[in-house]
């Protein structure tokens, strides 16, 4: 599904990711853990193409194909999909807009209206939020909670195979918390896709149980195992994984 190999990324002429290796196989859910500033949310933006982080060396491959020049709106028809830490607020754009256009573009068909009205207020009362918010402009004056909701709204009408989740309960309250990754663990029960969780909070994995969680430092991984190091990470914290300042791998 996803493979990073050897990347190196520079950004306002610094090196953030530096020699960066990651695998992901179709259906599986990644973790990806580390301090503040080693480069997680980097990873968030290369995938999805931003201009302002450069490849300098290394490639992404996704569904075998390599992505590196590809524009950030073919890579969201091809499936990828980010869940962002803090959403933009975009105004002028209606959520029922937004969707019919990107879904239109998608499927290079014509939109159903009623079909697409009658599946976005079932999953307006799946994430109990109003079903006003199908014509509010995406994102504009939300609360954290509701941006996060509203951002899921998209994912479940746009289906995406590839989802990362950048700090992803970032802004919510605890019950917000709890209907954000419940709708995302119905989500990847119905329709299986790759997820790459990026996140501090070891409680997401309630829900969305990692196959492998990966700890970046330096600006690669410094070490990889199953979800037993949420457990050492929780206890120790991440310098348990560095010995006179050198770095484990595996």
């Amino acid at each position: 599904m996803l493979k990073i190999e050897n990347l190196t990324v520079v950004a306002n002429k610094k090196t953030i990711l530096d020699n960066f290796n990651l695998t992901i196989n179709k259906g599986e859910i990644c973790a990806l853990m580390g301090p503040n500033g080693v480069g997680k949310s980097t990873i968030c933006k290369v995938l999805l193409n931003d201009p302002n982080y450069q490849i300098k060396k290394g490639n992404i491959y996704y569904n075998d194909t390599l992505i590196n020049k590809v524009k950030t709106e073919d890579r969201a028809k091809m499936g990828i999909f980010l869940l962002n830490q803090t959403p933009i607020t975009i105004p002028g754009v209606t959520n029922s807009e937004m969707l019919r256009l990107a879904l239109s573009s998608k499927t290079n068909e014509a939109v159903d209206i009623l079909k697409f009205h009658k599946e976005l207020k079932s999953i307006c009362e799946k994430l109990d939020i109003p079903t006003a918010f199908i014509h509010r402009n995406i994102n504009e004056d939300m609360s954290g909670g509701e941006r996060k909701k509203n951002e899921l709204l998209h994912l479940w009408m746009l289906k995406p195979n590839f989802i990362i989740l950048d700090e992803v309960d970032s802004g919510l309250d605890v019950d917000s918390f709890k209907i954000v990754l419940k709708s995302l663990k119905e989500y990847y029960q119905k329709y299986n896709p790759t997820i790459l969780i990026i996140t501090h909070n070891t409680k997401v994995f309630k829900y969305l149980k990692p196959h492998t969680i990966n700890i970046l430092s330096d600006g690669h991984i410094i070490k990889s195992g199953d979800i037993s190091l949420a457990k050492v990470i929780d206890e120790e914290g991440y310098e348990t994984f560095k010995i006179k300042g050198k770095t484990i791998y595996e």
